[in-house]
């Protein structure tokens, strides 16, 4: 459907949308510098690193640069789904193994009272957020029109170079919004359309998988604007420039 040229339908919406938040993107990281896109505003960041030097115990990838990765645990933001599946009647051990936890937090979880301290939520870098897209991306793209078996966490061979990194970057965001343009209407509707191997994909249909995507790429680009304002501001502290890490 469209009004006065513009789409209407629910694709549509979804497309534009992106379009216009990929437009944005790009000229907003025009001009990145492999320092800038290195940068650690504040102690303990979360960024790419080395294999040898990850400071995170599950950092991932498959060369020698890997994308930190804390331990697993249930965010306060998910405590409330915790307890819809022990309503629902999904057994403690169960919980612990959906989000690869002892059985023990769980049932911290469960017996909680109130309302939930605030996750403590580490800044990362810009070589943080993009690698994040980056591999969410790639992997929605292979478990939704592609073969449907390579790991996500393994797909993407994290750069230092934000040039390379870019380049890479753009490639399968443009490879993905190709594909999602050419979707049916009954496609938005397919529930397992895409069978993304984390998280709840395989259970919801197409549309709020791709409405969920659209979010993601909004909300890290729009950190990313904000940390590209803060460097060219000078940084928070002197301490905060390259080298000083």
């Amino acid at each position: 459907m469209e009004t006065d040229g513009a789409r209407t339908d629910r694709l549509g919406l979804l497309l534009d949308q992106f379009d216009k938040a990929r437009e944005s993107a790009q000229v907003r990281l025009t001009g990145l510098s492999d320092d800038e896109y290195l940068w650690e505003p504040v102690a303990d960041c979360w960024s790419i690193r080395r294999r040898g030097e990850a400071v995170t115990p599950r950092a991932f990838g498959p060369g020698e640069w890997v994308l930190d990765l804390g331990a697993p645990d249930i965010p306060a933001s998910e405590y409330a789904e915790v307890a819809r599946q022990a309503a629902e009647g999904m057994s403690v051990e169960r919980i612990a193994e959906d989000w690869s936890v002892s059985v023990q937090r769980v049932e911290q979880v469960l017996a909680h009272t109130g309302e939930p301290e605030p996750d403590a939520v580490p800044v990362t870098t810009i070589a943080w957020r993009l690698g994040h897209l980056h591999y969410e991306f790639a992997g929605d793209w292979e478990w939704t029109f592609g073969e449907r078996r390579q790991d996500p966490k393994q797909m993407v061979d994290f750069s230092p170079s934000a040039a390379v990194t870019l380049d890479r970057f753009w490639s399968v965001i443009d490879r993905w919004r190709a594909d999602v343009g050419a979707l049916t209407e009954a496609q938005l509707d397919t529930v397992g359309l895409s069978q993304y191997p984390y998280g709840s994909h395989g259970e919801d249909p197409f549309v709020a998988v791709l409405w969920g995507a659209n979010l993601e790429f909004v909300h890290h680009m729009a950190e990313i604007a904000l940390l590209r304002d803060l460097w060219r501001a000078g940084g928070l502290t002197p301490a905060a420039r390259p080298g000083a890490r």
